[in-house]
């Protein structure tokens, strides 16, 4: 099996559409690699497959091996280097790897229009033949509900992974109550099938204005803090919406702020523009990103909650 050489695997899971688990699977997975881990994406979105645009890897190909697929790489490990100082001129971090229905498609734009036990089968076909090797961590970005592709991932995990493996899931929503009361339902899922909940994230909680030092609350903030308190299941933060971040995603340049920015009580660094912002890989520019502390300590308390 090819899930045998991971060490955990976690599900990123919602109820609702459209709060962002794909975003939150992929700074998840930049943040642990920067903590040194080797991390896997597997995206089994099937009729929306989003990973390869957020990795900035959309145009690569799976490379078929002998009884499956190798995953696309989206950086390879890489350990702090010194100068003949002994001074740090490299960041560290860990391999990652990615997996999605999209390398298969012929044309990006291509439609997915299949049954459920087609779906079924390909989720199946994805835990059982990528070559992930060694893995410290697995991520699965899930598509919204609780539908014919939930219920086979969660079966063949149960079945084929270990308990040890099986880490949980983590749970997305948005502040507002359409949200949260279709996310309940994920958590209703999540205890029936004997899948430990990890925590809840409160994604699109504020937004950061690129032009003034404001993150403002547009779209409140507190819901799902109030839905994990009500289900005695940890809260692990609040994420607001940061243009800078999709500029990261979209032009790979690296996120710039004014002079005073401050998210969710931390000063963000303020840079000035240069041509060295559209130079290095997606895992070093995203430490400019004024996400990137939130979600840090979101992953220490994962690493915490899994590892212990």
């Amino acid at each position: 099996m090819s899930l045998k050489d991971v060490k955990h695997i976690a599900l990123v899971l919602s109820g609702k559409g459209g709060v962002g688990k794909s975003s939150v699977t992929t700074q998840l997975a930049l943040t642990l690699s920067l903590h040194g881990y080797s991390v896997g994406v597997l995206d089994v979105d099937l009729t929306g497959p989003s990973i390869p645009r957020f990795f900035g890897v959309e145009n690569e190909k799976v490379r078929q091996a002998p009884g499956g697929w190798i995953p696309v790489p989206v950086h390879e490990q890489q350990t702090v280097s010194e100068n003949g100082n002994g001074h740090a001129v490299g960041s560290g971090h860990g391999s990652l790897h990615c997996m999605s229905l999209g390398f298969l498609l012929a044309n990006r734009g291509d439609a997915v229009v299949w049954r459920g036990p087609k779906k079924t089968a390909m989720v199946r076909q994805f835990l059982s033949d990528v070559h992930w090797g060694a893995l410290d961590y697995l991520l699965i970005d899930t598509p919204p509900g609780t539908s014919d592709e939930h219920i086979s991932l969660v079966e063949t995990l149960l079945k084929e992974a270990t308990s040890e493996q099986m880490a949980g899931a983590v749970i997305v929503t948005t502040p507002q109550a359409i949200s949260i009361s279709d996310v309940k339902k994920e958590i209703n899922f999540c205890r029936k099938t004997g899948v430990q909940i990890l925590g809840v994230i409160e994604n699109m909680a504020g937004f950061v204005c690129p032009n003034c030092s404001e993150c403002t609350n547009v779209f409140s903030k507190g819901g799902g803090k109030v839905m994990a308190q009500e289900f005695e299941v940890p809260f692990l933060g609040s994420v607001p919406i940061d243009p800078m971040f999709i500029r990261l995603i979209e032009e790979g340049r690296r996120p710039v702020y004014p002079e005073g920015t401050v998210v969710d009580g931390q000063a963000i660094a303020a840079n000035a523009e240069s041509e060295e912002v559209d130079t290095g890989l997606l895992v070093d520019k995203y430490t400019a990103c004024s996400l990137y502390p939130l979600f840090d300590g979101m992953v220490k308390e994962l690493i915490t909650t899994i590892e212990r």
